[in-house]
């Protein structure tokens, strides 16, 4: 399985595969004893990646849609970009929370889904052994190279996911996104009728990467 290493100046969100939990920053031994109240218990289980860990200055409303649930022991650590914390508010019910694409090699993944994802506005948000995610306001795209998957490449054709489509402003990005894909581990299907491959009226690229995962780019 492949392995990435967060950037430099991240802030690291749980523990090493198979820890038991934190432990947090205290004061050392010589430091005065505090007359605020108790300091309260560290949490017992690791933020998983579908969690992000509220940083100094989050909003109370940030907070509370945040809360942490346990995970199964054995849990990778996740390593989130500074300032990557739940926004604040709460998204509608039924908004898209996250996707999680399984893939079978994470460093292709994060080459052609981590090119595009950047160049459409996604920011880096989550990175762990096995795994990747970037986030758009509240929702966040994961891929990961879990070893439960059970194929070695995706089949859009068969029951289950087809492809994503991202809104793109206006023709002109479409057309430099189409030709920058090539360079990103991307081909662009049905060339012959590209970019109208969807009717006349529907002005878009199809995108299929190594892994066999399509990408739609729809210009509004």
């Amino acid at each position: 399985m492949a392995e990435t290493q967060a950037e430099a100046g991240w802030q690291q969100v749980g523990s090493a595969a198979g820890s038991e939990g934190f432990i947090p920053a205290g004061p050392s031994p010589a430091s005065p004893p505090q007359s605020a109240s108790p300091p309260q218990p560290a949490p017992t289980t690791p933020y998983p990646p579908s969690q992000a860990l509220p940083s100094a200055g989050t909003t109370s409303q940030a907070i509370e849609s945040s809360v942490p649930q346990p995970v199964p022991p054995g849990q990778p650590g996740v390593v989130l970009e500074p300032g990557a914390t739940a926004m604040a508010g709460r998204p509608p019910t039924g908004a898209i929370h996250h996707v999680e694409l399984w893939v079978p090699n994470l460093d292709r993944a994060i080459v052609s889904w981590g090119w595009l994802l950047t160049s459409l506005g996604y920011r880096m948000f989550q990175d762990w052994p096995g795994g990747r995610s970037w986030q758009s306001g509240h929702a966040y795209i994961v891929v990961e190279q879990s070893p439960a998957r059970t194929a070695s490449r995706h089949d859009r054709c068969r029951p289950g996911l087809n492809h994503l489509a991202f809104h793109i402003n206006g023709r002109d990005l479409v057309d430099e996104l189409t030709a920058e894909a090539l360079l990103h581990g991307w081909r662009l299907m049905f060339p012959d009728e590209h970019p109208f491959a969807g009717g006349p009226q529907h002005y878009a690229a199809y995108l299929e990467n190594y892994d066999g995962f399509e990408a739609e780019l729809v210009a509004d």
